[in-house]
């Protein structure tokens, strides 16, 4: 075992003191942690050590250079193989699934090699002692009215109890037993591997109260709170930056492998990791309020949304209860066999029908994690298989959503360099991209755009209303300016119709209700979309349309570099969601993808929404499948999830209908006898919940490959 250093800091009270983080390689055993915790808590000059042996994590403080290199030392001992946790043994202490598992195999040891050594008394009791929790199960289900697996196991055994059959007893009950501890185990085990990477593991936070930087524990940041994080540091909580320059990690949340730039003013989140540099950030949310703990807690909440086939076959095991107390009724009814007919009882189709399905669920979100998905529900694996049409929005989507400005177009009697200056000067008060670009296109050639307007008035999704030296000014699309504000364009007609001919976006500018100039932008299109587009073609959609507020002749353009064939131009924010409206009303069952404020709707309309990384906040909420790789590829992939994992379940079903059935077959014909259809019966089904955990993707998809993808035929 070997140690690492993940953070430390220094200069706390004195110059050579501070605090220290080391994790170790692997999980600790309890008895590991608390005899390293012990050793390192009695070295001069360290002082208040905690351990988290799950994550094999160690904090501590030292006072000056000598305690900090005895502790190092004794990190350096502690991982030899000679070290003193070598004689504590490798293995960490289990954890809850795993400790079930080990406690759940116990029982069969104890059947193979001590059962056959017990005077036939103690075996006679050891039977009944051990079938009694399963007979009363069966019992409570009769009494709250449900005919389910319980009771028919209670049956099964209760049959073999009355046939003085103890040897089939004691299998029965050994089967039963190691099928829930596998079902457990399995399910806990699928779920803490979808929660684990998101653990926020920070105790300790640095407060900045009166210019002083105190330590205290997490749970007692408060919204407000100003929070301090260096170097190496973990964010412990959703906030802005108040003070301070950084380059944080966010692969956490959005799946960006580089550090990206956040100074004051700029949102931070809990989980993400401050790679260089220091920030002070005002506390918006903690605790369970975080976006991070929203995430794991939805995770662990995820199996409420089941998928319609979940349920559907979660109904279908559920009814088939019924049915086999009826064959076996049927059965004792005309051969008076009690063997026969508890051969019936112990074959039936709910344990792996209800085990399989919710497996392949969870096992194919944990993949998708894995693969730069998060799905956020069973159902919508379901609803990737079903979708038939996909609509993209334009603009951040099929493109960077980082537009350039190209040419500037002053109209007659303008200057062109005045005409980008007073852009600039309207558009550097908002956000939008476009307005970014013009100002950016400023920056670059050196005006000077300092605000010189009076009050500014955004018009939403049209363009920028103002006045200049007495005059009135306005910014904004070709339908802003000369539909609404009644400019003639006449001037710049054989600029505007090439620059659409080539696809790019055009924003005009007016003074007092003439023309002045134009500027010609275009938003870099993603290398992966026309790729991505043809993989999804022939992935099974029928429909694939593009939603742009661009005119007809850019939409069109862009579409055809694209490889899109439909396409609505000039569509308003608020046109979004009833086109996808009128998809649905027509038959579609329509995947969205977006990433934009003005998406959002459209994203909650459709049949499953995904959004970027790189999008909206709002967007990446609304979505039911979130990409957290900032590219289009991830979609081949989530498509490809939902089609296999839907296959998987359909096999799953069939395998265990024909299965059983011939197990029921070979018990009513006495075939085989009680045990060994229980046998085989609990051996089906293991075998279809291991290959309901059996990857979907063959690896994680590398961007940039142009063999990354599968094709339908063979997946």
């Amino acid at each position: 075992m070997r140690f690492y250093i993940v953070h430390e800091l220094r200069g706390l009270t004195t110059p050579d003191s501070g605090r220290m983080r080391v994790r170790a390689s692997g999980p600790l055993g309890m008895a590991q942690a608390e005899a390293l915790a012990g050793a390192l808590a009695t070295l001069p000059g360290i002082s208040e050590v905690s351990v988290n042996p799950r994550l094999g994590s160690l904090l501590f403080f030292f006072e000056n250079e000598d305690s900090r290199e005895t502790a190092l030392t004794l990190f350096v001992g502690a991982g030899g193989d000679d070290g003193p946790l070598a004689e504590l043994g490798d293995d960490p202490t289990p954890q809850p699934g795993e400790a079930t598992l080990t406690e759940g195999l116990m029982p069969v040891f104890q059947y193979i090699f001590v059962r056959p050594l017990l005077p036939m008394a103690l075996r006679v009791v050891n039977s009944v002692v051990s079938a009694v929790p399963f007979l009363f199960k069966g019992v409570r289900a009769v009494l709250r009215g449900a005919l389910n697996v319980d009771v028919l196991d209670a049956a099964a055994i209760g049959a073999s109890l009355v046939m003085r059959d103890f040897r089939t007893v004691s299998l029965l009950t050994l089967l039963l037993g190691l099928g829930e501890t596998l079902e457990y185990w399995t399910r806990r085990r699928s779920m803490a591997t979808l929660t684990e990477s998101l653990a926020l593991n920070v105790e300790n936070v640095w407060l900045l109260a009166e210019g002083t930087e105190i330590s205290v524990p997490l749970a007692q940041v408060k919204e407000g709170d100003l929070v301090v994080v260096r170097d190496g540091g973990s964010i412990p909580v959703d906030g802005v930056v108040e003070d301070g320059c950084a380059v944080v990690n966010q692969s956490s949340m959005t799946g960006e492998p580089l550090g990206v730039k956040r100074t004051t003013g700029a949102s931070v989140f809990a989980g993400t990791v401050v790679e260089e540099g220091r920030l002070v950030i005002r506390a918006r949310h903690v605790g369970d309020g975080t976006r991070l703990r929203q995430v794991v807690k939805f995770i662990e909440e995820s199996e409420s949304l089941k998928a319609g086939i979940q349920g559907k076959y979660e109904r279908l095991a559920d009814m088939a209860v019924p049915f086999t107390f009826g064959l076996a009724a049927l059965v004792w009814l005309l051969t008076r066999d009690f063997r026969r007919a508890a051969s019936v009882l112990l074959v039936d189709y709910s344990c792996a029908l209800k085990l399989a399905t919710p497996l392949a669920v969870l096992a194919s979100m944990r993949e998708g994690a894995r693969h730069g998905m998060a799905i956020k529900g069973g159902r919508y694996l379901e609803a990737l298989n079903e979708a038939d049409t996909v609509v993209f929005d334009k603009t951040g989507t099929l493109t960077q959503a980082s537009p350039e400005v190209v040419e500037v177009f002053p109209a007659p009697g303008f200057d062109r360099t005045e005409v980008l200056r007073v852009m600039a000067c309207l558009e550097e008060h908002f956000p939008h991209p476009v307005a970014r670009a013009v100002v950016r296109k400023a920056d670059e050639e050196g005006l000077q755009h300092a605000e010189e307007h009076a009050h500014v008035e955004y018009v939403v999704a049209h363009g920028v209303a103002s006045s200049l030296y007495g005059k009135k000014m306005r910014v904004g699309s070709r339908h802003y300016i000369e539909h609404d504000e009644g400019v003639d364009l006449s001037a710049l007609a054989e600029a505007i119709e090439e620059q659409t001919s080539m696809g790019r976006s055009l924003l005009f500018m007016s003074e007092d209700g003439k023309v002045a100039g134009m500027v010609s932008i275009e938003d870099p299109m993603r290398s992966e979309a026309p790729r991505v587009v043809e993989e999804l073609r022939g992935l099974g959609f029928n429909r694939i349309l593009m939603l742009t507020g661009d005119d007809e002749r850019t939409a069109r353009a862009v579409a055809a570099r694209v490889g899109i064939n439909e396409y609505r131009s000039q569509v308003l924010p608020t046109d979004k969601a009833r086109i996808i409206q009128e998809l649905t009303e027509q038959g579609c069952k329509v995947l969205m993808v977006g990433d934009g404020i003005n998406d959002a709707p459209a994203l909650s309309a459709s049949h499953v929404g995904v959004a970027m990384s790189d999008g909206t906040d709002l967007a990446r909420e609304v979505a039911n499948v979130l990409l957290t790789h900032p590219n289009l590829e991830g979609l081949v992939n989530a498509r490809l999830l939902g089609r296999r994992t839907l296959r998987r379940i359909h096999f799953n079903f069939v395998a265990t209908l024909t299965l059983n059935s011939a197990f029921l077959l070979g018990g009513l014909f006495m075939f085989m006898g009680p045990g060994v259809s229980a046998l085989l019966h609990n051996v089906t089904t293991l075998g279809v919940a291991l290959n309901a955990m059996r990857p979907n993707l063959p690896r994680k998809a590398l961007p940039g490959e142009e063999s990354r993808f599968e094709h339908p035929a063979s997946s």
